[in-house]
């Protein structure tokens, strides 16, 4: 803060879309979580008014008490569909999810299997949980079969993993992280978060991507990326959802998402469907993307989809190009540390299906040039 370059809290004066203003200046956003590029949809704009007029701003409850409405069941129904598992359970955030169901899934003497690179909620979850916490070497599968090999073979073990992990990019190798988890009895829960309209049929995830729905036993997913709104969802057998939500304390223990969110996931996985040529134009500009910056000579790291780390490895360079690169109108995201090892730091580069060929080219080009100007690229 004192040198000026604090990354954080920049104030935004618009809607969230490929192009923001920021102190009255127009800036191209390649910062957000939008990968559909949903978020300023008219016919999800106007979903959640006409949610507002029927039920209201709120619930004034939980979903355990009096904030269960016919439009949270529709959406379960909705998102059970499109998963392709018996059942789900609404949550008011992603957050809340992961934090609600890893806590409670497992005993005292049961084990909690985690990627090194989980996300915070995850991590925060099996935290709460009175298991024995097992952290494996990012997507490295000998490393996560010695962590079974600790295990009791009489205890529950969890695999809880990233399907797209936030920062990097890249995906969690599940057709080897299932035949671990059948080798040694194992459950597996995928986080969807990033996934969902992203991979698998009609944006439907990781599972869905791989071919091995059935083999996951909990699918994961929130509403705040690709799906336009708030909140979050469980998915899995009805017997699993049925216990999850009364144990769950963060459902229990929190009011419903608003009726407008539901509406707005309801709208927005309708055209995620209806307009599969939405997710091929994301994969168009990622390949794009991906391979102009390897070739000015950027180090992506493993990326293979819309998130892009360009990997600057000083943490106070990537400060210095965060700073250089929004004044020269365009946003991206520091990720430092200690979220991460000073050696690992990068720059989160991330596309929405709005993008356009010459946005990215802008954004390249411009990146390009302050990293130059940096010393980080020759």
């Amino acid at each position: 803060m004192q040198a000026g370059i604090y990354p954080y809290f920049r104030e935004i004066e618009s809607d969230q879309d490929t192009v923001v203003t920021i102190k009255g200046q127009k800036v191209l956003m390649f910062g957000s979580n939008s990968y559909l590029g949903l978020t300023n949809h008219p016919k999800i704009k106007e979903a959640a008014k006409k949610a507002i007029d029927k039920y209201g701003t709120g619930c004034a409850g939980s979903r355990f008490l009096n904030g269960t409405l016919d439009i949270h069941i529709k959406l379960e129904e909705r998102l059970a569909d499109l998963v392709s598992k018996e059942g789900t359970l609404c949550y008011s955030t992603g957050f809340q999810v992961n934090l609600g169901v890893v806590s409670v899934l497992t005993g005292r003497r049961d084990h909690v299997l985690l990627d090194e690179l989980d996300h915070a909620s995850i991590i925060e979850g099996s935290r709460l949980s009175f298991s024995k916490v097992l952290k494996y070497t990012h997507n490295d599968m000998h490393a996560l079969e010695s962590k079974l090999k600790r295990c009791s073979p009489e205890s529950l073990k969890l695999i809880v993993v990233d399907g797209i992990f936030s920062m990097e990019g890249d995906i969690v190798k599940l057709p080897e992280l299932v035949s671990l988890a059948e080798k040694y009895n194992a459950t597996i829960m995928v986080d969807d978060a990033h996934s969902i309209g992203v991979l698998g049929k009609d944006g439907s995830g990781t599972s869905s991507h791989f071919g091995l729905t059935d083999k996951v036993d909990l699918i994961m997913g929130t509403f705040s990326k690709s799906l336009a709104s708030l909140g979050g969802f469980i998915a899995s057998d009805k017997d699993t959802i049925n216990y999850i939500k009364h144990n769950s304390r963060t459902l229990i223990f929190s009011a419903s998402m608003t009726p407008a969110s539901a509406a707005s996931v309801l709208a927005a996985i309708d055209i995620m469907v209806s307009e599969p040529e939405r997710i091929a134009h994301l994969w168009d500009i990622t390949h794009y993307a991906l391979r102009t910056f390897k070739e000015i000579g950027f180090d992506t790291g493993k990326s293979e989809t819309p998130i892009i780390p360009l990997f600057i490895r000083d943490d106070l360079k990537a400060l210095l190009l965060t700073k250089a690169l929004l004044a020269d109108g365009v946003f991206v995201n520091p990720v430092v540390s200690p979220a991460v090892r000073k050696e690992d730091c990068l720059i989160r580069y991330s596309l929405m299906a709005t993008h356009t060929k010459e946005q990215v080219d802008i954004s390249i080009e411009k990146i390009t040039r302050a990293a130059k100007g940096l010393g980080i690229l020759n």
